[in-house]
């Protein structure tokens, strides 16, 4: 894991995460095929401004029993804290839940969970399992989850700190994670500080056609137009 200049996450907050990926496509034309949500995720809050940061990451069960006695599944959970807790930060919690075609049967996030990490510092949450409490959540929060759900069953921790995938994104601890509403998308590091200049030119190609496709008159003609002065652009 890389950290990258505080400078940048702040600047990367500025763009939407399909922008993110189109941007990342031009760096390294792979990736169009890789590192982003590839299945639909509910985002309760759709109004929360884009979130940058690393990821910590972890995977649930919650169709039956935590297989731990009560004193090591303590443990676990204060050392699952404190990671969360740890450098690098900001941290955006990623949780795959294992429980396969069960998945979301049981809540792990919810009014208290929401809390605690918002106050551990975190931005928000991506997983493919389920959240509730969505009226007490934690203000500011940003969350992405495969659903909502009214319980939490016996959802319980299965690991921590290891490769997960959610909703098709593979995603390693420490890995820079972008996410909105739209899904979310991991950032190789050695590719985080040319994505500004990757954005700028894609907004200069789209305005060509944003700029004409808006005016009053257009027409096949004038498409044509903007195609023609949009290859222009470099």
């Amino acid at each position: 894991m890389t950290a990258v200049d505080a400078a940048l996450l702040e600047k990367l907050k500025s763009y939407d995460t399909p922008t993110i990926c189109n941007a990342l496509e031009i760096i390294d034309p792979a990736r169009r095929l890789t590192g982003f949500t590839v299945r639909p995720l509910i985002c309760p809050f759709p109004n929360l401004p884009p979130i940058v940061g690393y990821a910590k990451t972890a995977s649930i069960r919650s169709t039956h029993t935590n297989e731990f006695d009560p004193r090591k599944a303590r443990e676990q959970r204060i050392a699952y804290y404190e990671y969360v807790a740890s450098d690098p930060a900001p941290g955006i919690m990623c949780i795959q839940d294992l429980d396969g075609h069960d998945t979301g049967f049981g809540a792990f996030w919810g009014e208290v969970m929401s809390a605690v990490h918002k106050g551990l510092g975190l931005l928000g949450v991506v997983t493919d399992g389920s959240i509730r409490d969505i009226d007490q959540w934690a203000p500011g929060f940003q969350a992405l989850c495969g659903s909502v759900m009214p319980s939490h069953a016996h959802v319980h921790l299965a690991d921590f700190g290891r490769q997960i995938r959610v909703a098709g994104m593979v995603v390693k601890s420490g890995d820079i994670v972008h996410a909105d509403r739209h899904g979310a998308v991991t950032i190789p590091a050695h590719l985080a500080g040319r994505i500004p200049t990757a954005c700028d030119l894609l907004a200069r190609k789209e305005a060509v056609i944003l700029d004409m496709a808006r005016a009053p008159g257009f027409n096949i003609a004038k498409l044509k137009e903007a195609l023609a002065k949009q290859d222009e652009i470099h």
